[in-house]
């Protein structure tokens, strides 16, 4: 039986140097009401910290007119690690723990359907959300992304190996139009649909959302996994590449998840570089730069937030 033949992404040929965002239409892109139009993280551990601040800073560089807003899990997250996580400008949320439906959620993933309390933020005003984990980092502006006139859009994901590049999305970087009504539907059906359980909320949104969820171009979600299925494609990704999502690789953790103290974070980020056979140094040393960006601007804010531990 005949294979089939590779995908046009693992066939990657650099064909088309068109621009992502037709450059017009971002001259017209209006100033946002940072009330109304937010970008919004999480923190569910103390470990994702400095991550949280690196993030914002690099969004601060980005010179997004959006709003920041950081959900947390006040049960699970010290008022240190969300005085550091806050420093370089987003505003705490918290809110409650949604427990998994099911047994059988990675033992990562245990507290991330908190994150369709997402879809609850109408209650606060919020119109649109551009939602984005807190292993991601911005190279560039993407406040267009709040003009898409879709209630949900995400990026497609991809695995290292089989099945490699897929059509169900990734759930680290999300847009979204919050309805309480949409939410409560949710929390109806978490536990009785049938999907993958140990994904958590990515795998229930992907059924959620089906055929109705907009596919945003991987700029967006530049996961380091396409680096490692296929370099050529992501050597030209990186040109456009909005956000950075530090899936394969993160340097701010050790371990299985674990804090990294500061004062270790530069010893940690060297460390990291070497990790898959240094494959993603350039990725790691970028992320290190911009922590040390963030340090240096927020440092002294960050001193005091370690005082209180």
């Amino acid at each position: 039986m005949p294979q089939a033949p590779p995908s046009a992404l693992d066939n990657y040929q650099p064909l088309n140097n068109q621009p992502i965002v037709d450059v017009p239409f971002l001259a017209t892109t209006p100033h946002l009401d940072p009330k109304e139009n937010v970008i919004v993280t999480s923190l569910y551990t103390d470990a994702f910290a400095t991550a949280v601040a690196t993030l914002g800073h690099t969004l601060n560089k980005a010179n997004s007119s959006a709003g920041r807003l950081l959900l947390y899990l006040p049960d699970k997250i010290s008022s240190r690690a969300l005085c550091i996580a806050t420093a370089s400008g987003f505003v705490p949320h918290q809110v409650p723990r949604i427990p998994p439906p099911h047994k059988g959620v990675h033992r990562h993933f245990l507290d991330q359907y908190s994150k369709l309390n997402l879809w609850g933020l109408d209650a606060i005003g919020v119109k649109s959300v551009v939602y984005v984990d807190a292993d991601t980092l911005v190279r560039r502006n993407f406040d267009e992304l709040f003009s898409v006139p879709f209630s949900f859009g995400a990026v497609p994901d991809v695995y290292i190996d089989d099945p490699g590049f897929i059509l169900g999305f990734n759930a680290g970087v999300l847009f979204l139009r919050p309805s309480t009504q949409v939410f409560d539907r949710m929390i109806a059906q978490i536990g009785t649909a049938n999907y993958r359980t140990e994904d958590a909320e990515q795998s229930f949104l992907n059924h959620f959302y089906g055929p109705q969820a907009v596919r945003l171009p991987y700029a967006y979600n530049a996961n380091l996994a396409i680096k490692r299925r296929k370099p050529e494609l992501w050597e030209d990704l990186k040109k456009e590449a909005r956000i950075v999502h530090y899936t394969l690789v993160k340097p701010f953790l050790q371990g299985d998840y674990a804090e990294v103290p500061i004062e270790k974070l530069e010893k940690n980020i060297a460390k990291k570089s070497n990790v898959w056979s240094g494959l993603f140094r350039e990725e790691v040393e970028e992320w290190g730069e911009a922590w040390r960006e963030t340090y240096q601007q927020y440092g002294a804010a960050i001193d005091e937030c370690q005082r209180r531990g």
